[in-house]
């Protein structure tokens, strides 16, 4: 007793392919591009007889189908070599006189790079009586097929087009409603032929069908119209010119099918047979008006499947539009570039936003005195939570950015919110085990003014530096903990760590999610590691090192070769060549040095021709600004070290209190305050630092009091203005615009 695969050595040999195409009762037929027959089986010399016996041909045609067969051979060769297949009937005269009737299958011969490079031709004798029967249950088959693997619109019905053109039918128009519209969407023809202009309305035109005519009494029955001959009968022309051209290409049938769905009339299938094709009937009848509408059926439900698709892939894309930033600041010394792409949705799948939405993000923050933040993010997976989670944070992180606090606090601040906005779950004992999200940042701050970059990163890819036309990734030496995992009891400012580099002028950074460099595998089925598409992006990437940030940004999208499997963001940013202007200078916390003050900040302005009137406005709030910073340091002291001991008191002579590190002059010294002034485009920042760790507010003056207006009068006619702490102690700073608003 033998099982199933258990063959003998006598077997195998009479199941090796050679033998198997010598015995096999269906012929077997190959060519190449151009036609020329490359191999036949004996079976198929018993059909069509010896090849080439009559004469010296050895193309396809040379396989004896008969004359009035040939240009439908042609085209259909046409159809394989362009990737599709092929099922039909033709009439064979053979070498001996006797005719017969041959069902043929063509499919494209693929050559292992993937290119077509022949044809293989499998062929039977079929009976007359089944032969449009089976041709036309074929081509149904093989159009739900096709039609089962598309999601977009325009992709379904370009696809109807081609299996039914030249198939079934010399034209193939399929118009869809748009309001209360009718849209043409394709227009297909045979042989490459097109309508001249001004006859048949192109793709795009609005159709208009007049009273009576038989596609607009489809749409108005919603059923199939046959129009068998139309030679026995007239119907109303859209158009003169549209009648003429019927009568120069023969048009001789048509059938015009609505294409309804779950109620709905969604547009419409138009077929059309003419004396562009040798046919052996050139005329459709009741059987194949029936066949269009099932037709008609299948690609209704693929049309609206795919509107569906579009309408939800338009919500995911409107979605993730509106959560990311509508527009990028004009910031001064810093160019700004950005990318943001969906990933390619999954065939298998078949649903946009669960696919297509993620959690990536970017983001550019003003922040004080011409300062920036940069953030680029990535939330764990993919579709609307990802999104959503995005969102929140994005939001939570450009209201911590105003505090102006140091990257690493930010994220600190960051890593907290993660957690809270969790969603809530509870085990059977009603213990929490919410999960909160994991989530890659960097956040980044730059001031141009100095070049200084000062970032914190939490679990995210280093950016990538393009200077001297070279790409390398920026060295950053502490990594911290994704976004909500941290461990527990580990506090955050132990996790981030914030560091600092100064940016060569003109150099570049891209920043980026790893959708970027994630790729899905190839036609080999081998998905490449994300080393090897790093190092291909720097390839890229160093040849435009040098290239304004629009083409930079644009480089990095195309780099990578494959589809992306994840949704993709790109920041580019340049600092500028250029240095911007800043002056600078410290003074004795002194009342006389007020007018200093102001006076230095008279002659920058009036250096860096600013109007008058601003300029006259900028020096009145820093005499303001200035005043209160003096006031307040005659009240406060100077911050002191503390020197803690552990263990009993000392015994010491307070007359020789004399303790390594604490000299007398850094307690009593005397205090400072430094003015920084910048001039950007479009505004003056001013920038007033002392060593007082109070910020300042605004407070209500009473009717009597001689003070206690100057933050009032700063907020009231500045743009902005704001406080910030620093290591020594805060920095008040406002900005005046120098245009006229």
């Amino acid at each position: 007793m033998k099982r199933w695969g258990d063959l003998s050595e006598d077997a195998v040999d009479h199941l090796a392919a050679s033998s198997v195409l010598d015995h096999a009762e269906m012929a077997v037929v190959v060519t190449d591009r151009f036609g020329n027959l490359l191999y036949w089986n004996p079976f198929a010399e018993k059909l069509f007889g010896r090849p080439g016996a009559s004469s010296r041909d050895a193309s396809a045609l040379a396989l004896s189908f008969m004359e009035k067969d040939h240009p439908l051979a042609v085209e259909l060769s046409k159809h394989v070599l362009k990737g599709g297949v092929w099922e039909g009937t033709f009439d064979v005269r053979r070498p001996d006189g006797t005719i017969v009737y041959v069902r043929a299958q063509a499919v494209p011969l693929r050559h292992p790079d993937g290119s077509v490079s022949g044809i293989v031709i499998t062929a039977r004798e079929a009976l007359r009586s089944n032969e449009r029967e089976k041709d036309r249950f074929g081509l149904l088959e093989r159009i739900g097929e096709r039609l089962a693997g598309s999601l977009y619109v325009e992709e379904t019905l370009k696809r109807v087009a081609e299996m039914l053109v030249p198939q079934f039918a010399d034209h193939c128009f399929i118009e869809l409603m748009e309001g209360d519209r009718l849209v043409r969407r394709v227009s297909q023809h045979v042989q490459g032929w097109t309508p001249p202009p001004g006859t048949w309305k192109p793709v795009g035109a609005e159709i208009r069908y007049p009273y009576g005519h038989y596609a607009d009494t489809a749409m108005r029955r919603q059923e199939t119209i046959l129009v068998e001959d139309f030679a026995a009968g007239g119907f109303p022309a859209p158009s003169e010119d549209s009648a003429k051209l019927c009568g120069e290409v023969g048009m001789t049938s048509a059938i015009v099918a609505p294409l309804c769905v779950r109620g709905e009339t969604l547009g419409q299938l138009y077929l059309g047979l003419s004396n562009l094709t040798d046919r052996r009937s050139p005329h459709y009848d009741a059987f194949d008006r029936d066949f269009v509408g099932a037709i008609a059926t299948r690609v209704a439900l693929a049309i609206d499947n795919a509107l569906l698709f579009e309408e939800e892939r338009h919500t995911a894309e409107s979605f993730q539009k509106h959560l990311l930033p509508r527009a990028l600041p004009q910031l001064d010394g810093l160019q700004i570039a950005v990318r943001y792409y969906p990933a390619a949705p999954l065939a298998s799948h078949g649903q946009g936003i669960q696919t297509q939405v993620g959690g990536d993000w970017y983001d550019v923050i003003p922040l004080s005195a011409g300062r920036v933040g940069i953030v680029i993010g990535d939330v764990e997976g993919r579709g609307a939570k990802a999104a959503a989670i995005m969102g929140q944070l994005r939001a939570a992180l450009r209201a911590f950015a105003q505090d102006d606090k140091s990257p690493a606090d930010i994220l600190a601040r960051l890593d907290e919110w993660t957690r809270i906005i969790a969603t809530p779950e509870k085990d059977d004992q009603g213990a929490d085990i919410s999960v909160p999200p994991i989530v890659t940042c960097q956040y980044l701050v730059y001031d141009a003014w100095s070049r200084t970059l000062s970032f914190a990163n939490a679990g995210h890819a280093p950016p990538l530096l393009l200077v001297d036309g070279q790409c390398l990734e920026l060295d950053i030496e502490e990594v911290g903990q994704p976004l909500g995992v941290r461990a527990k009891g580990l506090h955050a400012d132990l996790v981030y760590k914030e560091e600092t580099r100064v940016l060569p002028p003109g150099a570049a950074l891209l920043l980026y999610t790893d959708g970027l460099v994630d790729r899905r595998p190839g036609r080999d089925g081998r998905m490449p590691t994300d080393a090897e598409t790093l190092g291909v992006l720097r390839e890229k990437l160093a040849k435009v090192a040098d290239a304004d940030v629009e083409r930079v940004a644009e480089a990095a999208t195309v780099a990578v070769p494959g589809e992306i499997d994840d949704d993709m963001a790109i920041l580019v940013v340049r600092s500028s060549t250029d240095d911007l202007d800043v002056e600078e200078r410290t003074f004795p916390a002194q009342p006389i040095m007020v007018g200093e003050a102001r006076r230095m900040a008279s002659e920058a302005f009036d250096g860096w021709n600013v109007p008058e009137e601003r300029a006259e406005l900028a020096c009145l709030l820093v005499s303001e600004v200035v005043t209160n910073v003096v006031l307040h340091a005659a009240s406060t002291s100077v911050p002191r070290r503390e020197l803690m001991i552990d263990g009993p008191a000392l015994a010491f002579d307070d007359e020789s209190w004399d303790v390594p590190g604490f000299e007398e002059e850094e307690i009593v010294g005397e205090k400072e305050f430094t003015l920084r002034l910048r001039r950007g485009d479009e505004a003056v920042w001013v920038e007033v630092f002392d060593q007082d760790l109070r910020l300042p507010r605004i407070r209500s003056a009473g009717e009597n009091d001689e003070g206690g207006r100057g933050l009032y009068l700063v907020d009231q006619l500045a743009r902005r203005w704001g406080s910030r702490p620093t290591r020594e102690g805060k920095a008040v700073w406002f900005e005046i615009p120098t245009r006229s608003r």
